[in-house]
């Protein structure tokens, strides 16, 4: 119910001020009984005029009764009714409302209980179904979205509900759009805030996601020894063919072995006959060789 306006209380104290006057010019003119008569009228005429007077904002709509029928729906602005007669027991707000509902402990499809909670943005579109359809309609859209959520809960997977929200919004839009509305109200969206499931359950879950990037690095791993493999097997073939080209890589890479600070390097037998060094004395040569140049370098290095 909305408080008496600051406007119709001026107008009340106006008439009242002016009927008092006049009531005093009859007091002075020595006629009490005219005086208390016109007191006693400007005051019901004031009373009369000021409680008729109502003011609604620009988001408001008055649900206006005669007699218990409905009349008519007023405002914004400036509107009179009669008094006694009529009767405003619903001011309607039309503006965009946000309720806030949740759902603890439902169980969802695979019997996970989980915590939700929701945010459901509506606009009553016809005041008049708002005030006679339904006795309360804030709480009973509050209860029906409360309701919609724990079905939807029940029915969906906790991987799909994790996964999926804007699905679950849209389908709790269309459902709690459907049962409100008779009532006037139109659902503008839903929007789910947060899933909350149980710490063991998260823990479990957790380990699970662990694992299975184990597993994604494990055949990864794998899958690059098989490519790996694939490339060496191909460069065999073209060893094969090529003894040269072989030669020329076996001895790079034991020129390459020997630069390192490793003072002793075993090469098979078969490999030193691949290479045709000549035996132990082209080993010893090749490694003398390489000394040599590592003693000069050195020496240069400590001669600037």
């Amino acid at each position: 119910m909305k408080s008496k306006s600051l406007f119709a209380s001026v107008i009340f104290f106006i008439i009242l001020a002016i009927g008092a006057a006049i009531a005093y010019a009859a007091y002075s003119a020595s006629n009490m009984a005219e005086a208390e008569i016109i007191g006693a009228a400007a005051f019901l005429i004031a009373l009369f005029i000021s409680s008729s007077i109502k003011i609604a904002d620009p988001w408001d709509k008055a649900v206006v009764l005669r007699l218990g029928h409905f009349q008519s729906l007023r405002g914004p602005g400036l509107f009179f009714i009669i008094p006694v007669l009529d009767t405003i027991p619903y001011w309607i707000d039309t503006r965009v409302i946000t309720t806030s509902f949740k759902a603890e402990k439902t169980l969802t499809k695979d019997t996970v209980p989980v915590d939700v909670d929701a945010v459901l943005f509506w606009k009553v579109l016809d005041p008049q179904k708002a005030a006679l359809e339904v006795a309360d309609y804030i709480s009973a859209i509050s209860w029906a979205s409360q309701t919609a959520l724990r079905d939807v809960i029940g029915k969906t997977m906790l991987s799909d509900m994790l996964e999926g929200r804007d699905k679950i919004s849209s389908v709790l839009q269309k459902i709690i759009d459907e049962r409100t509305e008779p009532w006037g109200i139109n659902v503008n969206s839903v929007e789910v805030k947060d899933v909350l499931i149980p710490a063991a359950l998260e823990n479990a879950m957790s380990m699970q996601a662990q694992a299975e990037r184990e597993r994604q690095a494990r055949v990864i791993l794998g899958d690059s020894e098989r490519q790996v493999a694939e490339k060496f097997g191909e460069a065999a073939l073209t060893y094969a063919n090529n003894p040269v080209a072989l030669h020329l890589r076996a001895m790079n890479m034991l020129y390459e072995g020997l630069k390192q600070n490793s003072t002793i390097v075993i090469v098979p037998s078969s490999a030193v006959d691949t290479m045709q060094l000549g035996g132990l004395a082209g080993l010893t040569a090749l490694t003398m060789g390489i000394g040599q140049d590592k003693a000069n370098k050195e020496l240069d290095a400590g001669t600037k």
